[in-house]
């Protein structure tokens, strides 16, 4: 029988601009580095103060009487998006529903938004509990009558889908197999304007020919599925159209190939990628972007049983392409492969990206807080970089070395899944082998999707990464 686990989407704290405090409400006051004091250090009182002594660092969150102060230090749009974070941690600590925060009336539509993004974030959790769920903040005023109040609107937008991927990433796969990944998705598209879901089951799949995604699934008993979500705003008929394809491996055993047990039971997150996808087009939808945008989520569970797919198999990808199995535990490059080749063939984009929780080679080469980024042309690697870097997301290029593109070649099929080498490089140039002549990039975030520690506005378990990423890059297309 499965066990439940919490709702999806997970709710987040409703954030607001007014240009006047209300009555009544507990008060945040925010300080600098100095320190300098925004509006409200009248407030305050002075005695709590000289005990305290302020600084105004980043993150500095103190309980001065009823009220709080709040530091951000330089001011930057890191220091503004960690101080909304820290905030919220310490209100939901000290059980107050609601709060209000007075900005100075220079704050940029930047800071407010990176701020927002912060308290929508910083308090997210996901239990599966019997227990009544602990009191968490329900809504914060920002009260400043600068022209900040679409910035925020934008970065709410945005948080939603950071909380959504995380959601679908932390849930367990006793619950989480592909029925419920992709039909989970199709529900919650049901609700957005202008955005829909096809689900297509096993037997479609075998009728297309996805020999990667039925490869992968075999072994487990919870059948795969193929997620299409679609955005075509009315008008945009002449738009470009974006292609998003996100690995949906709902849990991960390595197959035959099997993994260490340290460490397997977070293989829950290894669908990442494709909730990034999910959230990131129902976010592209909400904000009504005026571009042609599909996302692609290959789901599979990659067990291990006597149906499970073998080192040295030979599998034909749809579009008939053929793939040299060497280790059933590159599982995601697999289902990618089909997915990719749909895109390229029955969509002809003008851009495709992929994203995906895929090598641990790319955590050894650039740690837990960055991604790799793979590209077929400086533009294109510019524009994700610049995106990741305007929503707080970092992403470093790496290359497609031209000396191993002959790796991936197979003696006894088109193409060899697992040629050795470097690791994260050799899977993407076997990725790049099925992107057609697109431009393409590739994500690999194997490394930022999840975390074990709290920082800036991630706390422990899946952190959303990429879905951000996502919809500012499709916001900045042209």
């Amino acid at each position: 029988m499965r066990s439940t686990a919490p709702a999806v989407p997970t709710p987040l704290p409703a954030i607001e601009v007014a240009p006047t405090p209300r009555r009544g409400l507990p008060t945040s006051v925010i300080v600098a580095d100095g320190p300098v004091y925004g509006p409200g250090r009248d407030r305050l009182d002075d005695t709590a103060l000289a005990a305290f002594e302020p600084t105004g660092k980043t993150g500095e969150v103190r309980r001065i009487g009823r009220d709080w102060i709040v530091g951000v230090g330089e001011g930057t749009v890191k220091d503004w998006r960690s101080a909304g974070a820290a905030l919220v941690r310490s209100a939901d600590e000290h059980e107050v529903g609601r709060h209000q925060v007075l900005l100075p009336e220079d704050v940029t539509a930047e800071q407010a938004g990176a701020f927002a993004l912060g308290l929508a974030l910083g308090g997210y959790k996901f239990k599966v509990t019997g227990d009544t769920p602990a009191a968490r903040t329900k809504s914060v005023l920002l009260v400043t009558s600068a022209p900040v109040a679409d910035a925020v609107a934008e970065s709410v937008t945005l948080a939603a889908a950071t909380a959504l991927t995380r959601d679908l990433a932390n849930t367990p796969s006793n619950v989480k197999d592909p029925a419920w990944l992709a039909g989970t998705a199709a529900r919650i598209v049901e609700s957005v304007a202008g955005l829909t879901a096809e689900v297509r089951d096993e037997a479609w799949l075998a009728e297309q020919g996805f020999g990667g995604v039925l490869a992968v699934g075999g072994g487990s008993s919870r059948p795969p599925r193929f997620l299409e979500l679609t955005w075509r705003p009315r008008g945009s008929s002449k738009a470009p159209h974006i292609v998003f394809v996100g690995k949906g491996i709902t849990f991960d055993t390595g197959g035959i190939s099997i993994k260490p047990a340290d460490g397997m039971h977070l293989m829950r997150t290894d669908m990442a990628g494709g909730a990034a996808v999910i959230a990131a087009l129902t976010a592209v939808a909400a904000l009504k972007l005026p571009v042609r945008v599909t996302g692609l989520v290959p789901c599979a569970e990659n067990h291990v049983s006597g149906a499970a797919y073998r080192p040295g198999d030979v599998v034909r990808h749809y579009g008939g392409k053929t793939t040299e199995v060497g280790n059933t535990d590159a599982e995601g490059r697999m289902v990618l492969a089909d997915a990719m080749t749909w895109a390229v063939r029955k969509h002809s984009p003008d851009v495709l990206v992929d994203v995906a929780t895929l090598t641990g080679a790319m955590k050894i080469s650039l740690g837990l807080r960055t991604g790799g980024l793979f590209a077929t042309s400086d533009s294109l690697a510019a524009q994700l970089i610049t995106a990741g870097e305007q929503v707080g997301e970092a992403h470093w290029r790496m290359p497609l070395l031209a000396d191993h593109a002959d790796s991936v070649r197979s003696e006894i099929a088109d193409v060899k899944q697992a040629p050795g080498g470097p690791g994260a490089i050799a899977a993407a140039l076997f990725l790049r082998e099925f992107s057609g002549d697109l431009p393409w990039a590739h994500l690999d975030i194997a490394g930022p999707a999840r975390s074990e520690t709290t920082y800036d506005e991630v706390v422990p378990g899946a952190t959303g990464f990429a879905a951000r990423t996502l919809v500012r890059f499709a916001q900045n297309y042209r």
